[in-house]
């Protein structure tokens, strides 16, 4: 037993404190795979996290961090042997299981998912558990079915991790893909990502009419609040909705209307508890549906010792695509 680099998050008198540290391995908690940490990513949730913003930690000490890729270095699961590369996202960590921001994690067996041929450990953190929610939107968009002949598709928050990554995907797939930023600046990004259209966030902004005209037959929302409550209301008539985030609040200031006089149905997305089978899917159809280079177009890498200011930027919406971090 040894120690590993790991962002610590520790309970304080007033909130908590995260700090870049060295853990005693003998302190991971139980599991039947130990993985060497390759890469990991910033999402959402991890700013939340290593800020303090929100109480997304309810275990102490934590390791931050709710996604990694890496290899195999001890198994007794019967899955999984020394050298195996795998992803994991999820299950908690970072909130209850000590996290992926560490040289180091320990973990259910059950919890992991092969990494897919053509896929590297960068490139799945590049993905991340964004990627890995706007491909489950898809894909229960899909089993509604939704089809690109059905109609234009909008995504919100589309210069943010999911948004991007749906954005690619649905463009990739056939979709004409209205893209919906705060940052018209970034329209041009969203362009090279295949959006066909981009509009401000203004125009799903203010109080929701129970019915507004029809202007697409689905969506990808991260953003919640005001703008899923419009998107819901702008949706044609048996249309869906996949609701995959909170960026603007937990609240859905909306009416029947939509659902019982359009048929339009809202779909909701976990990423967290996510069943295998469904993780499984999702990871082999970004291998095929998620054009490689715009993948290395929406991402940057850092250290580490760069995370924790990180994750003042994805919460201040500083943040464009994807942010992967070398462990290692």
């Amino acid at each position: 037993m040894g120690t590993f680099k790991a962002i610590r998050i520790d309970k304080a008198e007033k909130g908590t404190t995260a700090a870049l540290t060295q853990f005693d391995e003998a302190e991971l908690m139980e599991g039947d795979v130990t993985v060497a940490v390759e890469w990991s990513t910033l999402n959402y949730k991890d700013g939340l996290a290593v800020t303090g913003k929100a109480p997304v930690v309810r275990r102490f000490p934590m390791i931050a961090g709710i996604d990694f890729a890496g290899t195999v270095e001890q198994s007794s699961h019967p899955e999984w042997k020394a050298g195996d590369k795998v992803v994991c996202n999820g299950w908690g960590m970072g909130e209850t299981h000590l996290g992926a921001y560490a040289e180091k994690a320990r973990v259910r067996g059950d919890w992991l998912v092969r990494l897919p041929d053509g896929i590297s450990t960068r490139e799945a953190m590049a993905i991340g558990t964004a990627g890995y929610t706007a491909m489950l939107s898809v894909l229960a968009l899909e089993k509604h079915g939704l089809t690109p002949s059905s109609g234009a598709v909008v995504v919100t928050g589309a210069a943010g991790g999911v948004g991007s990554v749906a954005t690619a995907v649905l463009s990739k797939l056939g979709y004409h893909v209205i893209a919906s930023t705060g940052r018209m600046s970034e329209a041009d990004y969203l362009k090279g990502l295949g959006a066909a259209e981009v509009i401000d966030r203004a125009e799903l902004a203010g109080p929701a009419k129970s019915l507004a005209k029809e202007r697409w037959a689905g969506g990808v929302d991260s953003v919640g609040s005001t703008t899923l409550a419009n998107l819901l209301s702008m949706t044609k008539y048996g249309g869906a909705v996949a609701a995959c985030g909170l960026a603007a609040g937990m609240d859905l200031p909306s009416s029947v209307a939509p659902f019982i006089l359009r048929g339009v149905c809202l779909l909701g997305i976990d990423s967290v508890m996510c069943p295998l089978p469904q993780r499984k899917l999702a990871w082999n159809r970004l291998a095929s549906d998620l054009d490689k280079g715009k993948l290395a177009e929406i991402t940057h890498e850092i250290g580490l010792d760069q995370v924790i200011g990180a994750g003042a930027q994805i919460l201040a919406g500083q943040v464009r695509g994807r942010i992967v971090v070398k462990i290692v």
